[in-house]
């Protein structure tokens, strides 16, 4: 009889459990079966047989051990595989998601860079808007400019106009000055005697000179007595007197008041106009008192009473 679990304990030592006992049943099934058709030599044969089988299946299962080792080893190794693979599947997720963070901040670049572009756009036409305003402009300065030099040479020449109107009027004004003095020059001793009871000595149109240089012109100058009292009656001669024309006649009369060195009342004036505005009347009545009006026809009828009344 075949001892199975002698070698069930043989093969236990190179054979998991349930190989050693599936080895164990076919050794023994083959034993017993040999066991009843061989001889003694023959089993002892087949002994050697088994032996070598028992060799070889040990060498089986040592070479099955190397290649379990092995696989575990390749099986290690394919996890290592797989966990490198999978870190790898990770790092290219994050990859993909950066490359798609990177994809949209790209995008969104792209768009704003647009806009920009856009913006340039618009200002460059704005820009170009606002240079065709100001050559526009530099054209309406340029043609002002051209308007404003012509402008100036008619000033230029009104300036040169009015010079001469001015001229011209002076010479009016002076001559129909001169007019009026001339006419009535030779009645003045007659109508002072007559308006202001001065016995006259001078009558004449003068230049009064002062000792700074300056001087006056006297339209009529008159120069007598009032009750052996010396007076000096001075008369200005205008076509249509003005309010400064009475100004500056006052000035003057004080002006010679000064120069003569004599009272307020020594020197008279009075001014002789063809006609006077109302308001030149009322404003040499109401400052000037001391300044005589008189109306070119009423010089003669003054200077006449006398003789009327004879």
């Amino acid at each position: 009889m075949a001892n199975t679990f002698k070698i069930y304990e043989d093969l236990q030592d190179s054979f998991s459990e349930q190989q050693a006992k599936t080895l164990t049943k076919v050794i023994s099934k083959v034993i017993i079966e040999e066991s009843n058709i061989v001889t003694k030599v023959e089993f002892n044969d087949l002994k050697e047989i088994v032996a070598g089988l028992a060799v070889t299946v040990k060498e089986l299962a040592e070479a099955q051990r190397r290649t379990e080792a092995k696989v575990e080893e390749l099986a290690e190794a394919q996890r290592r595989t797989e966990a490198k693979v999978e870190e790898l599947a990770e790092a290219q997720r994050r990859t993909e998601a950066k490359v798609e963070e990177l994809a949209e901040a790209q995008r969104r670049t792209e768009a704003k860079v647009e806009e920009l572009a856009e913006a340039q756009r618009r200002t460059e036409a704005k820009v170009e808007e606002l240079a065709e305003a100001q050559r526009r402009t530099e054209a309406k300065v340029e043609e002002l400019a051209e308007a404003q030099k012509k402008t100036e040479e008619t000033v230029r020449r009104l300036v040169v106009d009015m010079s001469d109107v001015k001229k011209q009027l002076g010479g009016l004004s002076m001559a129909v000055g001169y007019g009026i003095e001339d006419k009535y020059i030779p009645v003045m001793e007659s109508f002072a005697l007559n308006r202001y009871g001065a016995d006259i000595d001078i009558v004449e149109r003068k230049h009064i000179i002062y000792p700074d240089g300056k001087y006056d012109e006297i339209n009529l100058y008159l120069e007598g007595r009032i009750k052996n009292k010396k007076v000096y009656i001075i008369g200005e001669s205008k076509a249509q007197p003005g309010k400064k024309d009475l100004d500056r006649f006052n000035l003057m009369l004080g002006r010679l008041r000064d120069y003569f060195k004599v009272k307020d009342d020594a020197v008279k004036g009075f001014m002789i106009g063809y006609i006077y505005a109302p308001e030149v009347e009322h404003y040499a009545q109401s400052k000037y008192p001391n300044i005589d009006l008189f109306k070119t026809y009423q010089i003669e009828r003054i200077a006449d009473s006398s003789r009327k009344k004879s």
